[in-house]
């Protein structure tokens, strides 16, 4: 059963992969914003995933973060997602990336409980 309180930490090396310059969403080789609400969305996902019935996974549906300082490469980057609302298949997440002690980006997503079949099977239809 997914709860209010159900948390995760995600956690990441800063390399060449995850800049701002790799992906494309700046030109400074540092962490990309993309990259840090990726891992916010994966600690997310991790949160609830234990709890989820057999055959259904999450779907991110909102991510409103901000991102805040700058993380060169070489930084390890953790993520905390913990779980503040549930409301039938929807869940809502208090989400934060940090460097070190400090926070580099805090927010809120919103995941949705599916049945990986039919979603999938929506996408042929």
């Amino acid at each position: 059963m997914i709860e209010v309180g159900m948390r995760h930490l995600s956690a990441l090396t800063v390399d060449e992969s995850v800049t701002a310059v790799a992906m494309g969403s700046g030109d400074m080789a540092v962490l990309a914003t993309p990259a840090m609400l990726a891992l916010m969305e994966n600690a997310a996902m991790l949160a609830v995933a234990p709890e989820l019935p057999e055959g259904c996974t999450t779907v991110g549906g909102h991510i409103d973060a901000s991102h805040v300082r700058p993380t060169p490469v070489g930084e390890r980057v953790t993520a905390l997602a913990e779980v503040t609302r549930v409301d039938g298949r929807k869940i809502e997440f208090a989400v934060a990336a940090y460097a070190g002690d400090t926070l580099i980006g805090e927010g809120t997503h919103l995941r949705f409980v599916v049945d990986r079949e039919k979603f999938l099977a929506r996408l042929n239809a």
